[in-house]
C-alpha cells in the first residue's frame, strides 16, 4: 500500500512525467517508463496524471504528438508517411485517422494548405519551491535590472479573439478558455510569436474585452479566419520594449507582477519619449522564465529626453 502524498508531491510527480514525455515524444514511452519518471506505481502514476492535467497520460502523449507533427508538416517538406512515423504512428492510414480526428482536415490536405488549428500547447505544471528554500529573484521589486529599447512596428493585422468583459489573461481564460495560444501558434504567416494585448478604447467595438490574444500578420494575409476570431487592420506604431530578468518558472506571477510595477512607475520622458495609449494596443509575450518577462507599451517621441 502506496504511503499519503501531498498536492506537492502529486505535481512534482507529474511535472517529471511531462518532462518525460517531451524529452521522449519521437520514441517509445510505456507506462513503466512514466512510472519510473514520477516514483510511484504505474497504476498511482496514471491517476494522478489524469487528475491534475485532466487527461490520460496517452491521449496527452497523443495529442501532443499530433500537434508537433502538425508543425512539421506545415514547416518542412516532408512526406506524410515520414512524418507519421517520426512521431510513433504505425501507419500512413492509423496517422491520418488520429490527425483528421484531431484538427478537422487530413494531413496531406493540410500539409498543401496549412490553415490554423487548434494545437495542444501544454504548459508544464509549475513547481512551488519548498517554504524558506530560497527567495523569488524579483520579489523586492527595488534593485533589479530591466532592459529598454524602443522599435517601430509597421502596419499589420492582427488574428484575434476578443472575450466580452476581460481586462487580464486569468478573466480572458475564464471567458474564452486558454486554449487559444493553439491556434494562433498554428498560423504559418506570423510576423511574430503570438501575444496577448489590450486594447486602446478606439479598437474596441461595444460590449468587448479590453485584453484579447492575437498573432500579427502582413498587411496582404488573406488566409482562412477561423470560426470565433477576427481580423483587425493595426497602423504603424512606436513601442518601448521592457525585458525584465529571468527567473525560476515556478514564480512566474511574482516575476510578472514586479516588472509590470516598474513599468508603471517608469517615466519614459528619460528617453525622449511619452506615453501614447491611444495610439497602439500595449501587449505581453508568453511568460517565459529563461527569457525573463516581456511587455511592450505605446509610446511617442517628445523630445524631452533627460540622458545628457
Amino acid at each position: 500500500m502506496e504511503r499519503e502524498h501531498t498536492k506537492e508531491d502529486m505535481t512534482r510527480a507529474v511535472r517529471q512525467m511531462q518532462d518525460h514525455i517531451l524529452a521522449n515524444l519521437r520514441g517509445r514511452i510505456s507506462a513503466d517508463d512514466l512510472a519510473r519518471a514520477a516514483g510511484y506505481s504505474a497504476w498511482h502514476a496514471q491517476r494522478i496524471f489524469r487528475e491534475l492535467t485532466g487527461q490520460p497520460p496517452f491521449e496527452y502523449i497523443r495529442r501532443l504528438r499530433l500537434s508537433q507533427a502538425a508543425l512539421a508538416l506545415r514547416d518542412k517538406p516532408a512526406r506524410v508517411l515520414d512524418v507519421a512515423l517520426d512521431f510513433m504512428f504505425d501507419s500512413h492510414e492509423g496517422f491520418t485517422r488520429s490527425f483528421s480526428k484531431e484538427f478537422g482536415v487530413s494531413p496531406a490536405r493540410y500539409r498543401k494548405q496549412p490553415k490554423p488549428v487548434k494545437l495542444f500547447l501544454p504548459y508544464p505544471l509549475p513547481l512551488r519551491q519548498k517554504q524558506n528554500e530560497g527567495e523569488n529573484r524579483m520579489n523586492d521589486g527595488t534593485s533589479k535590472t530591466i532592459f529598454v529599447q524602443v522599435i517601430e512596428r509597421p502596419a499589420r493585422k492582427i488574428l484575434l479573439k476578443r472575450a466580452k468583459t476581460a481586462r487580464e489573461y486569468f478573466a480572458y481564460c475564464e471567458e474564452v478558455g486558454c486554449d487559444v495560444w493553439g491556434v494562433l501558434t498554428s498560423v504559418k504567416e506570423a510576423l511574430y510569436e503570438p501575444v496577448g494585448l489590450w486594447l486602446p478604447a478606439k479598437l474596441r467595438p461595444a460590449g468587448t474585452s479590453e485584453y484579447v490574444q492575437g498573432v500579427e500578420l502582413p498587411l496582404d494575409w488573406n488566409g482562412p479566419v477561423p470560426e470565433g476570431y477576427e481580423l483587425a487592420e493595426f497602423g504603424p506604431a512606436m513601442m518601448m520594449i521592457f525585458q525584465g530578468e529571468p527567473y525560476d518558472d515556478e514564480n512566474f506571477e511574482e516575476a510578472v507582477v514586479a516588472v509590470m510595477k516598474k513599468i508603471d512607475g517608469f517615466d519614459p520622458s528619460l528617453y525622449g519619449f511619452a506615453w501614447a495609449p491611444d495610439a497602439a494596443p500595449r501587449f505581453q509575450l508568453a511568460p517565459e522564465g529563461w527569457r525573463g518577462y516581456i511587455e511592450a507599451r505605446p509610446v511617442r517621441p517628445s523630445g524631452n529626453s533627460r540622458i545628457k
